[in-house]
């Protein structure tokens, strides 16, 4: 899946793109602790590339003494 030719991409896609686990992403979305979502039907869930860097980057961290403070969304 070299270069993620399109910005959208499936739940399995967007696993591998943040290096998580399809099943540790789908317990996100459920919980409301993972980056935002789109459905394209039914049973279709994309993510937006963008969407997966902005949710990286209000997690990133100086320090290990700021965990406590990861925003939810």
């Amino acid at each position: 899946m070299a270069g993620y030719p399109t910005s959208k991409l499936r739940t399995s896609e967007a696993a591998e793109y943040l290096r998580l686990s399809a099943s540790t992403l789908q317990k996100m979305r459920i919980s409301g602790s993972g980056p935002t979502f789109s459905k394209s039907g039914s049973r279709i869930i994309v993510y937006d590339r963008a969407h997966l860097d902005e949710w990286l980057r209000k997690r990133e961290h100086h320090s290990t003494s700021e965990y406590g403070a990861a925003p939810s969304n």
